[in-house]
């Protein structure tokens, strides 16, 4: 039923004075209001609606900046349709604060009479029932007419109100159409939900547009963060996307690239890739030559077909540069150089004049070979070496000729081609040679490679080509080597098993170790040194002493395995103390030095007691013997013959 105003008066006036008999008459949203200005205790007479201040009006506008831009524009479209009918149309915060009015001047005028002004607070706990409150409360568009409000001073107003929701759904603000409770229409609420779904759409809109801009930051980011060129070619040949990475492979700015056919930025020299590419087929890791203005750039290429219902929308390809992929592979597999000559400990003078032989021809590109016992560190002075030589920046590659089966050793040397033999990889395999393009090779224990090995590495070192097993190509490499063994290759020479030509092709600069049981001066410093790296890689407290007992004994000790023989015993050493010093008590059984007989035997009389001893501690076991003595099985298979044990 439709109460006129003057029945809402008299039931207003019933309701304050406690009589809420003909309360029921009233639409459902209008008692429920009324009844929390009741529980409010909102002044039904309030003289002036509360004002915040400048400061804090300033601060929630910054803070709906947003909102306030996009309502700006569809509040003065909806001002303008009801330009001159007496109504004001005003935005709200979520705590019913105007922050927006706009109007014709009599009706904004009337409206600073009734404090319907920004900054002031229209919540129903501030101003009573009205649309901007009570739709904060109900969530709900709704229209207040005259004397359904609550207090008296703005009861011949009308208004109409629909609450601004954000994509999320959470509210942030309401819109309010206001005017002479004579102008009311019922169609004024409609046009306000119009107002405010336009509001929305836009909100929704720029919300998309964001998340777009967001989604295209992450992409182009994560283009660019790759090592690998990236390039996206569209159904029609034109590429949509491009990384650096790829621009600076194909010699070019992106400007140049993008939005331009991949067949005209590719050119003649490159046609046989382009025609690759725009096949639209998936391919993995195929080796190209790409052509630019200052050279090629060799890359393995993996090209992938982007499909939306079986229709073609482009294809990505991915261009991994073989140099950047090397380097890579040799940083993750450890064949690094990481050591120089500063991580070298000695002051023996004979040691120090190898020393300074290594250093000297350190910055040549010759062959370097160098010849020494097992555990002389021949591994550290190969690695000193490239590190102070030109080549210091590129790869360092290691391969241990002895410690690889005879039918694998050309494969890891040279690589293979796809198909070579059954279980091939696909696509085939670089070699060693290949990956220390630009670098360094470590052959170490040379002289266990088989002659007919040594035939294909004497052609790869005077040709500088390598060709991989079952392939055809001939590889350019430039690399320098550097050899090690612990064998008498002029002995192999004359015996046959190495070849003399390979001999001095590798015998440029020859390095002879020094043991280290002609280095007793170096020996206590070589101590200090490895007990204080051991003590941090064993989680050791407290850095430990060396009792001067311990160093007498390691002294005196022939050292056949040399430096990496004392580094496995003192690493037992540190393993066993139990206190903060290492004594006698903490070595191994054979380095207790009961009396000085040890120390006056021959050195080799002492060397064939030590094997004999150590073949009887471990049952004639020739790993195990090899293993303590820190030399190879083949090593204390010679001793073993030398020295007639059997």
């Amino acid at each position: 039923m439709k109460l006129t105003q003057n029945r809402l008066k008299q039931i207003w006036g019933k309701m304050l004075s406690g009589n809420f008999e003909e309360f029921g008459i009233l639409r459902p949203e209008l008692q429920a209001s009324w009844k929390r200005c009741l529980q409010y205790k909102v002044d039904p007479y309030i003289p002036k609606i509360p004002v915040i201040g400048n400061h804090d009006l300033l601060a929630g506008k910054m803070r709906l900046n947003e909102l306030i831009d996009i309502s700006l524009p569809v509040m003065k479209n909806l001002y303008d349709f009801v330009k001159n009918s007496g109504f004001i149309v005003v935005l709200a915060d979520t705590d019913g604060i105007l922050i927006e009015s706009m109007g014709d001047q009599e009706i904004m005028d009337s409206a600073q009479g009734v404090s319907f002004i920004s900054g002031t607070n229209w919540s129903e706990e501030s101003a009573g029932t009205n649309a901007i409150g009570t739709v904060l409360k109900t969530l709900e568009p709704i229209q207040i007419i005259g004397c359904e409000h609550f207090c008296q001073g703005i009861q011949n107003w009308t208004c109409s109100a629909a609450p601004i929701h954000e994509p999320d759904g959470n509210i942030v603000g309401v819109l309010d159409m206001s005017g002479h409770v004579k102008n009311v229409h019922l169609h004024t609420l409609g046009m306000v939900v119009a107002a405010v779904y336009a509001i929305e759409n836009q909100m929704l809109s720029r919300r998309a547009w964001r998340n777009l801009e967001i989604s295209n930051n992450y992409k182009n980011t994560i283009i660019e963060s790759i090592n690998e060129g990236l390039l996206a070619v569209d159904p029609r040949g034109f590429v949509s996307h491009v990384n650096m990475v790829a621009a600076g492979i194909l010699g070019k700015d992106p400007e140049e690239i993008i939005n331009n056919p991949i067949s005209m930025i590719l050119g003649e020299k490159n046609k046989l890739i382009a025609n690759i590419i725009l096949s639209q087929g998936d391919m993995t890791d195929r080796e190209v030559n790409i052509y630019n203005n200052t050279g090629k750039t060799t890359c393995l290429i993996t090209s992938r077909s982007i499909c939306k219902k079986n229709k073609n929308e482009g294809t990505v390809i991915l261009f991994n540069e073989i140099a950047r992929a090397r380097k890579l592979v040799q940083h993750m597999s450890g064949s690094e150089a990481r050591l120089t000559f500063s991580d070298i400990i000695g002051q023996n003078e004979k040691f120090m004049e190898t020393v300074r032989l290594a250093k000297a021809i350190s910055g040549s590109i010759s062959n370097v070979l160098l010849l020494g016992e097992s555990g002389t560190g021949k591994d550290l002075f190969a690695q000193a070496i490239h590190n102070g030589s030109v080549r210091g920046n590129g790869p360092f590659v290691a391969i241990n000729c002895g410690a690889i089966p005879r039918e694998l050793i050309a494969s890891e040397l040279f690589g293979y081609s796809e198909g070579s033999f059954t279980g091939a990889k696909r696509g085939g395999k670089p070699g060693k040679f290949e990956l220390a393009n630009g670098g360094t090779i470590f052959l170490d224990e040379i002289g266990e490679m088989p002659l007919q090995l040594q035939t294909i590495l004497l052609r790869a070192i005077e040709q500088k080509t390598i060709t991989r097993i079952g392939g055809h190509d001939l590889i350019p490499v430039d690399v320098r080597i550097i050899a090690a063994t612990n064998k008498n290759l002029q002995d192999e020479v004359g015996k046959g098993n190495f070849r003399q030509d390979l001999y001095y092709r590798l015998n440029v600069v020859r390095i002879d170790m020094v043991p280290l049981r002609e280095r007793q001066e170096d020996i206590p410093l070589l101590i200090n040194h490895f007990v204080k790296h051991l003590c941090s890689k064993l989680n050791k407290t407290k850095m430990m002493q060396v009792d001067a007992k311990v160093i007498k004994a390691l002294k005196n000790y022939h050292w056949p395995g040399n430096i990496r023989e004392l580094q496995n015993i003192l690493e037992r050493a540190v393993n066993v103390c139990q206190g903060s010093v290492l004594t006698p008590d903490d070595l191994p059984a054979d380095f207790k030095v009961k009396d000085v007989r040890q120390v006056l035997l021959p050195v080799e009389l002492y060397e064939k007691e030590m094997i004999g001893q150590l073949l009887k501690k471990h049952n004639h076991n020739i790993t195990r013997v090899a293993n303590e003595l820190g030399i190879s099985r083949s090593t204390l298979y010679r001793k073993l013959y030398k020295f007639k044990l059997s």
